[in-house]
């Protein structure tokens, strides 16, 4: 009983940590001044909580990473099951869902970088992105190595040239999501409207 306890005490420790991280990081208008004593504090929690939980600060800011991709992996799980729209729209709107999802988060993706998050490649989510999209290209009429395309589109919404085109070259994300759209075109031999971007989800 007294085990059970023990792990009911670790799982709410965990949330309380994760809920605070994520709370402050969003306020933060830079998250690099988000400290571990500020989350445990936020969290009420000794700051040794912290580092036995996640490690440090780069695996703490993983965690918050990972738990804000959740709803959008399964919201992207289930568009990519519908058997309505076309293989080509799939993989708009997946890439759009991930540029998206780093314009809204591009001051924690900073984060976690300046904690020591340097690749991508790393990342547990990036293989999900890629293996999910590489999936949808297979189905794409004339993409040849659709392994090698997923990472080469992937590479075109990192979150470092998302961060510097909104906020040192000031492109609005409107603009951003449509020269994705473009720029997918391009890339599966389609020139249409490059104004096209696919609806807010």
């Amino acid at each position: 009983m007294a085990q059970r306890t023990e792990r009911a005490d670790a799982l709410r420790n965990r949330e309380a940590v994760l809920a605070a991280a994520d709370a402050l990081f969003a306020e933060s208008s830079s998250p690099h001044s988000v400290s571990m004593d500020d989350i445990a504090a936020a969290a009420g929690v000794g700051k040794g909580t912290l580092f036995r939980r996640f490690g440090d600060r780069a695996g703490l800011i993983g965690a918050v990473i990972a738990s804000r991709l959740e709803p959008l992996q399964q919201a992207v799980r289930e568009a990519q099951d519908d058997a309505g729209s076309s293989p080509r729209q799939r993989v708009l709107d997946l890439l759009d869902a991930s540029l998206r999802f780093k314009i809204e988060n591009r001051h924690l993706m900073s984060a976690a970088e300046d904690a020591g998050l340097s690749s991508p490649y790393q990342a547990g989510h990036y293989g999900w992105w890629h293996e999910i999209l590489r999936a949808a290209l297979d189905q794409v009429p004339g993409v040849h190595d659709a392994d090698f395309t997923a990472h080469a589109l992937l590479a075109a919404i990192r979150a470092d040239l998302v961060a510097h085109l909104i906020d040192d070259q000031k492109m609005t994300p409107d603009s951003l999501r449509a020269s994705l759209a473009a720029h997918i075109d391009n890339v599966l031999g389609n020139r249409s409207d490059p104004s096209r971007i696919p609806d807010e989800a």
